[in-house]
């Protein structure tokens, strides 16, 4: 059976499309994914992701337990602050990527992927009972999804939008950091972070104010032209703006260095599961790369779409996979990420991508492709 989150009246109430999605009965889109993209860029976009997991890690060990299994740098965070990270194999692939927000010393809060809760809840335990050097850990981790709904506003009018409605000032917040305070008379969680390439808010409130808070930060925002924004748009928003999906473009299957994620990797923290096969990694080089890629020639290609060498030979065996791939309705360029050998990942190599049996032409760019103004 489905899964809907408080807010599913809502959705249904506002004409949404509802489509299953990990379990969830999720809105994909309202007016149209186009248009809820196009009003993120350019004023704001208000999305339900309650269905997003929340575990949380306590204990006087739990700063030690974090930091054995995430990449990242977790003992740099200071309370108040947030940090994006991952758990990693013993081979440095990706078990999930989350946030990580610094609640008080010894307490964390992990907003992770809403299919894989219980993978990484049994994935931190296992490591917790492992104990690092054979001793028991003084930390324990649990699931407290059913505590929150999750609201992201995301665009540049988000800060004036919000503002009204909550006594926390929201220019004091720094990007990745977050307070505490109420919006719309409920306690609130906000958070300067998002998944859209655009400044924005996450709010984490109780489930039962959920939808308190949703109907007056859409009507605080009519006037600014915030619309409520399916995952359709947060699809093609996260990869205008060069954010991996896991599941998509990362998993167990491929690695942290692989993914282009090596900036996350904290060499300097000390042991961390998986640190011993990325550094062999680093040192060698990865074999392949994950690359961002414009069409030269007219099409869209979409995951699971082959990769071909674009060096004209008409080799049969694909080189590489499209992982995610879309026409871009703020840039209206078809663009995509691909995995790739390395020596095919530089910058303005052409490659050929198999869409609906026609090899079509494309090229290597830069990611980012849409970075926000400043």
């Amino acid at each position: 059976m489905p899964r809907r989150t408080p807010l599913y009246s809502r959705h249904v109430a506002l004409g949404a499309r509802i489509v299953p999605f990990g379990g969830w009965e999720m809105p994909l889109q309202y007016a149209g994914i186009a248009a809820e993209h196009e009003a993120v860029r350019t004023a704001a976009g208000l999305f339900d992701v309650s269905h997003m997991g929340e575990l949380e890690l306590a204990g006087a060990d739990a700063p030690a337990a974090l930091q054995r299994v995430t990449a990242n740098d977790a003992g740099r965070l200071e309370v108040g602050q947030a940090q994006y990270s991952a758990l990693t194999t013993r081979e440095g692939t990706v078990v999930d990527d989350l946030v990580i927000y610094r609640l008080a010393p010894d307490h964390f809060l992990l907003v992770v992927n809403a299919a894989n809760v219980e993978t990484d809840l049994r994935w931190i335990r296992d490591s917790l009972a492992a104990g690092g050097e054979g001793k028991p850990s003084d930390a324990i981790v649990i699931d407290t999804s059913a505590r929150y709904a999750l609201l992201a506003l995301q665009g540049p009018r988000a800060e004036a939008i919000l503002q009204p409605l909550t006594g926390v000032e929201l220019r004091a917040v720094p990007t990745f950091g977050f307070a505490t305070g109420e919006v719309a008379n409920a306690r609130a969680t906000i958070a300067r972070t998002g998944y859209t390439g655009e400044d924005g808010f996450e709010l984490l409130v109780a489930p039962a104010a959920a939808d308190a808070v949703w109907t007056s930060v859409l009507g605080a925002g009519e006037e600014d032209g915030l619309v409520p924004a399916g995952l359709g748009a947060r699809d093609t928003l996260r990869l205008e703006a060069g954010m991996r999906l896991h599941g998509q473009d990362m998993d167990r299957t491929t690695t942290l260095l692989e993914a282009g994620l090596g900036w996350l990797v904290n060499w300097e923290k000390g042991p961390f599961i998986g640190r011993e096969a990325l550094a062999a990694e680093r040192d060698a080089g990865p074999r392949r790369r994950l690359v961002g890629f414009e069409m030269i020639d007219r099409g869209i290609a979409r995951h699971g779409c082959g990769v071909y060498a674009g060096d004209g030979d008409g080799a049969d065996d694909a080189i590489g996979c499209v992982t995610s791939g879309t026409l871009t309705p703020h840039l209206k360029k078809a663009i995509g990420m691909a995995y790739v050998p390395a020596p095919l990942a530089k910058r303005d190599t052409e490659l050929l991508i198999d869409v609906r049996g026609t090899r079509l032409r494309a090229r290597v760019v830069r990611m980012p492709f849409y970075r926000r103004p400043r």
